[in-house]
């Protein structure tokens, strides 16, 4: 069984990098990983996916907000219940978003539903979600709280009529096969987009791309 100290010590590691990480370099990997996430086939299609607002050292995701929403992509953002499964709730640009009692930013505006159940009913199609790691294998690493693991173990797997399931991490932080430490509720994902490539795993074949 994988020692818990394990996933403390590279969270903590990882941490303290992106915290050591300059401005412009920050601002370079967001809008490298926005282009990577617009560029996949099955968001030329999607009605609906799930992101989040980052925060603190992880990858920017404003520039990719930004270009969900400037498509027309309806974009469900969770709201963290302690304990509990996530909440969803839509967004709709920066002003929809405030900063949660946690120091999260959340979305502001009603709750949809809680849980896996909320994105099938909402027809979501690709999750970006963020990591602190991520193995070439789709291991990943979250915060720590389990709340995406849940939500993950609830839902079909891509190919089986779930969502593409996408990681979002800086390049240095995707790593070699069995460097994640892995737990049996841990839920591992389909790609991984970083500041410089896109990686499938598993089987995850591309979406064909819309006709016409």
């Amino acid at each position: 069984m994988t020692d818990p100290t394990d996933k403390r010590a590279l969270r903590a590691a990882i941490r303290a990098a992106r915290a050591a990480r300059p401005p412009h370099e920050r601002a370079h990997a967001a809008e490298a990983i926005a282009a990577h996430v617009l560029g996949l086939p099955e968001l030329a299609a999607a009605g609906c996916v799930t992101a989040y607002c980052s925060y603190g050292g992880e990858p920017g995701t404003a520039p990719l907000l930004a270009g969900l929403v400037g498509r027309g992509v309806r974009v469900l953002l969770p709201v963290v219940h302690d304990g509990e499964d996530l909440g969803w709730a839509e967004y709709d640009g920066p002003g929809s978003v405030a900063e949660s009692p946690r120091g999260i930013p959340e979305p502001v505006g009603p709750e949809l539903g809680r849980g896996a159940q909320t994105l099938q009913r909402s027809e979501v199609t690709v999750l970006l979600i963020p990591a602190t790691a991520v193995d070439r294998a789709g291991a990943r690493l979250g915060q720590g709280r389990g709340y995406y693991d849940r939500v993950l173990a609830d839902l079909p797997r891509y190919g089986d009529g779930g969502p593409l399931r996408v990681a979002l991490v800086h390049d240095e932080e995707l790593l070699d096969v069995g460097a994640v430490p892995v737990e049996p509720h841990d839920g591992p994902v389909d790609a991984v987009v970083t500041d410089r490539r896109v990686l499938r795993v598993g089987n995850p074949a591309p979406a064909p791309p819309p006709a016409g």
